[in-house]
């Protein structure tokens, strides 16, 4: 037998000791862990629990495990939402197929668990909005899923909302990215299953009344175009608006989970025209990026909001010398034009209240705030002075500012 683990290796040395020659379905109990409620699996799938680590395995012939594995392995490597892999067990005796071993999620819940609890008739909706935004992630990425359902997706709790993530990529395809064809074949067939999996809740008696799986299934296409067209039009507007509409569309797109990478603006007869390329980042991937750009260490939600102001200022810039500005020199030029003016200007007794990265940002939304009321971009430098005069005042002074520590000696 022959074992591949991807590092940290140290994770697999005691799943070395399990019985990988026998078959997955006659391993013993004592060695497996019972996760209740799981999706159903066309495949052996069994769960183990190692040093306090729990994993799955799952019998599958070598060139799907194979594959899988190197998907999985690339999208961990992406931070793209799926299972993260560790290896995969060949050359077992007599022929058996390999085993594909994945990390267990983490606080991770299926959906025949979470239709099962009395939360289920409110999660329906939840669910699938969830699931529909992890397949245009994928989609996003060139990723071909061919067998999206409920029982090959986990669910996590996050702040109050689920996310969603992929179990299953033995179908999986990958391309430079999807055409509209592509697209809708991966959505019927997530219809259909999904529509089969409620049915088979139904006829268990799992599913709560008040869930109709037809309803729900046939409702999936609607929510994917819906999504999809809010994360890949194009949008047109006044000049004068350009600003506070770039800022409003960036924000929108990050509350919907979507990362922001070029933004292009292109001038028309009827206004200007806005194009933006959606992405899902991988952690920390805004902290690291703000600093390559400007030299900013910031927290990774305020990256994200100064990200998007550089973006937006880039475009900016190319539209007025009318040819592309490398990121580098819109960064080295927003800083010094745009961010450090604000930071330069917070009254001297309102300093150290907040960090300037955050009361960046807090201008920032101001500005949008004045501009939508005024019907026009304000501008952040008449936005920066309403904050100063009107918001900042209203934060708490904190006890680490030179001021007050002055005051207490």
């Amino acid at each position: 037998m022959r074992y591949l683990f991807r590092p940290p290796a140290t994770d697999a040395t005691g799943l070395l000791s399990l019985p990988w020659h026998q078959p997955l379905e006659e391993w013993d109990d004592a060695h497996l862990l019972d996760v209740p409620q799981r999706g159903i699996s066309r495949h052996v799938v069994r769960f183990v629990a190692v040093e306090g680590r729990v994993y799955a395995l799952k019998e599958i012939a070598e060139p799907l495990a194979r594959h899988e594995y190197a998907l999985l392995a690339q999208f961990e490597a992406e931070g793209l939402p799926a299972v993260s892999v560790l290896g995969i067990c060949i050359d077992r005796p007599d022929d058996q197929q390999a085993i594909l071993v994945t990390r267990y999620l983490e606080y991770s819940m299926s959906y025949r668990w979470l239709f099962s609890g009395p939360q289920g008739e409110r999660s329906a909706d939840q669910l699938l909005d969830t699931m529909v935004v992890l397949l245009v992630r994928l989609h996003l990425a060139g990723i071909f899923w061919g067998d999206c359902s409920l029982s090959n997706t986990l669910f996590r709790l996050d702040a109050g909302t689920f996310a969603a993530y992929l179990v299953d990529a033995e179908t999986v395809e990958r391309y430079p990215s999807l055409t509209r064809g592509q697209r809708a074949y991966d959505v019927d067939l997530a219809r259909e299953r999904v529509g089969a999996e409620l049915l088979d809740l139904r006829a268990g008696g799992l599913l709560p009344a008040g869930v109709d799986p037809f309803e729900v299934a046939e409702g999936l296409p609607r929510r994917y175009e819906s999504l999809w067209e809010e994360v890949t039009r194009e949008e047109v507007f006044r000049t004068d608006e350009q600003r506070y509409r770039i800022a409003e569309r960036l924000q929108r797109l990050n509350q919907l989970g979507f990362d922001v990478g070029e933004v292009e603006l292109i001038t028309a007869e009827d206004g200007t025209r806005l194009r933006v390329e959606t992405r899902v980042a991988d952690p920390g991937h805004n902290r690291r990026e703000l600093f390559r750009l400007t030299g900013l260490e910031v927290q990774e939600r305020q990256a994200q909001r100064l990200l998007n102001d550089v973006r937006a200022y880039r475009a900016y810039l190319e539209q007025q010398a009318g040819r592309p500005v490398p990121e580098s020199t819109a960064g080295h030029q927003w800083l010094a034009e745009v961010y450090q003016p604000v930071v330069d200007a917070i009254p001297p007794d309102l300093a150290g209240r907040l960090a300037p990265a955050e009361v960046f940002h807090e201008v920032l939304e101001h500005r949008w705030f004045l501009s939508e009321r005024a019907g026009r971009d304000v501008g952040t430098t008449q936005a920066a002075q309403s904050y100063f005069t009107t918001e900042l005042p209203k934060t708490p002074q904190e006890l680490t500012t030179p001021s007050v520590i002055a005051g207490r000696k």
